[in-house]
């Protein structure tokens, strides 16, 4: 099975938007982070300001993920800016739809992934992952990336 990264058409972007939207302000819910009242909102927000433009937001590169040359397994975005002093890219959004998931395609993903930053001129891949989310941090561990950060709370 081979996995490619392919530019996100218009259509695709639409529907990834609205399902990404939702689930960020869930997450963001269960992170304790935002309130459920105010998460809608503010993920609309955060989306707004970080891709002003769409599929066309300078420097924002989104993927669809895809199987054998036909199927789409997920999507991958990443922020790439050019004059980054570490040559440095952060990845926002990587997911695979759920009947792809436990499969080792995220992995294929990701090595995809190291290939293409690669050919972009990009030496170090960073991102976040919700404290919760125990089987992306165990991925994300497998495939090389160490913690860098770690930001704690408590509720009083």
């Amino acid at each position: 099975m081979t996995i490619t990264l392919t530019p996100m058409q218009i259509e695709e972007f639409r529907s990834y938007l609205t399902y990404t939207t939702k689930h960020y302000a869930r997450e963001k819910v269960k992170a304790g982070s935002w309130l459920p009242e105010e998460a809608m909102l503010l993920s609309k927000q955060t989306f707004s300001d970080l891709l002003p433009n769409g599929l066309h937001t300078h420097h924002h590169h989104l993927w669809s993920i895809i199987l054998n040359g036909k199927e789409t397994a997920g999507c991958l975005w990443i922020h790439a800016e050019p004059e980054h002093p570490q040559q440095e890219a952060f990845i926002y959004d990587f997911g695979l739809y759920e009947s792809y998931r436990g499969k080792g395609f995220a992995k294929q993903a990701l090595n995809a992934l190291d290939e293409m930053a690669g050919n972009m001129g990009i030496r170090k891949l960073s991102l976040h992952v919700f404290a919760h989310n125990e089987t992306a941090r165990r991925l994300y561990e497998q495939t090389g990336f160490q913690e860098t950060d770690v930001i704690m709370s408590k509720k009083l």
